[in-house]
């Protein structure tokens, strides 16, 4: 590892290289972290490519958006603690700044007609994308029988109203015990790390993606229910921090736990002011947990906005600072590797059950079951970007003025 004093130029280039992934980096965790293997393998040479496996197996041992921590560990290799910390900023800065912008946009114009029905549309194609995400990487996550078992133990608990965190960590730990997962995993293939890898998008059975567009979305801002006790940055900065020390699985595992909190516990936000949240996430490069800048400014301002980043990305940078050094042990390990397998099927079985109930939430008529369907055959058919398809529902339904 370089030293930690890295070099001014080396800084810089440090700054460069991921300020420029964070800007560019549509397409979800499997395109950024493609973006990262050419960026960095490929064509600037830092590290070499079993390396970058090594480090890539590594964001799956410990919670948080993956993206992120693949370029803060890239940081932590090439530039030491200074590196870990100017890769992950420059990695966030650019989605942060993004939505909140769109946060502002969403206040400012979201009560117009026209942007209400942009967003009564969109709230279909969220919950379809959702929908989609939990079969794929159900596929992919469930590989035996054990698994597939506890897979419907963990979302049998959940939907009877067991705790989230109780329902990923008992699963995570009776994985360890009865055996059912571990072992090595051929990483690059599910995440699309070809040799070729460059800054195409992938989209749809690939996995979950966090897509962005080239237009601002002007979302409309639905009355909040009731909060349960006041809104405060503080009260923020806690529940993203949770959040972002026990995110396992795919980022969309975020609307889950967001749910919970923000809309059942505390009744910060409605049911349509989350799947609005999300809807932004896809237009914005980088990780999809930007979503928690949004919600932030949504219901703090430019304070909530920045407790909510702050909140939500801090555990993985210390994660990052304190497991880098374990990386080869990990990968090796196959009790890590089974502990790892339960935390992602508790978390994918918390995910399905959510994603029910913001299809309940967002299908409510004819014209959005309708926009579900079509939204499913071109996302699944097709393989269409599901950033075009949020865009395309967003058009439509400005022109049609849905209410």
């Amino acid at each position: 590892m370089s030293d930690p004093s890295a070099p001014r130029g080396l800084r810089s280039e440090i700054a460069w290289v991921f300020l420029k992934l964070g800007t560019i980096g549509f397409g979800g965790p499997a395109a950024h972290i493609a973006l990262m293997e050419d960026e960095v393998v490929r064509r600037r040479r830092w590290l070499s490519r079993q390396d970058f496996l090594d480090l890539l197996a590594a964001t799956h041992m410990i919670p948080g958006p993956n993206s992120t921590e693949m370029a803060i560990h890239l940081g932590l290799r090439r530039g030491g603690a200074s590196g870990l910390l100017i890769a992950g900023i420059c990695f966030i800065l650019p989605a942060a700044l993004i939505v909140t912008a769109m946060a502002w946009s969403y206040v400012r114009f979201g009560s117009y007609p026209v942007a209400k029905g942009a967003l009564l549309a969109i709230q279909p194609v969220i919950a379809v994308i959702v929908v989609q995400a939990v079969w794929s990487l159900g596929r992919e996550a469930v590989r035996t029988r054990g698994l597939a078992i506890l897979a419907v133990a963990a979302l049998i608990s959940y939907a009877l109203g067991a705790h989230e965190l109780v329902v990923i960590g008992v699963a995570g730990l009776f994985a360890a015990i009865l055996g059912v997962g571990g072992g090595t995993r051929e990483t690059a293939p599910a995440l699309g790390l070809l040799p070729s890898a460059g800054p195409a998008s992938p989209s749809g059975p690939s996995g979950p993606s966090d897509p962005s567009g080239p237009a601002l979305l002007a979302a409309a801002v639905a009355p909040a229910a009731a909060a349960a006790v006041p809104v405060t940055t503080w009260g923020l900065f806690l529940v993203f921090l949770k959040t972002g020390s026990v995110l396992f699985g795919s980022g969309y595992v975020l609307v889950a736990f967001l749910r919970a909190d923000l809309v059942e516990r505390w009744r910060w936000l409605s049911e349509s002011q989350l799947l609005d949240a999300v809807a932004v996430g896809q237009f914005t490069p980088g990780p999809l947990s930007a979503t928690a800048t949004f919600i932030g400014y949504l219901l703090a301002g430019w304070p909530g906005a920045a407790a909510a980043t702050l909140g939500m990305f801090l555990p993985s940078f210390v994660l990052v600072a304190l497991s880098g050094p374990l990386v080869p042990r990990l990968r090796r390990s196959r009790a890590a590797g089974a502990v790892l397998d339960g935390l992602v099927i508790g978390s994918l079985a918390v995910m399905a059950v959510v994603s029910f109930l913001l299809a309940r939430s967002a299908i409510t008529d004819w014209i959005s079951a309708l926009v579900a369907v079509v939204a499913a055959l071109l996302l699944l058919r097709f393989r269409v970007n599901a950033a075009w398809l949020v865009l395309g529902a967003g058009a439509l339904g400005a022109a049609l003025g849905m209410r």
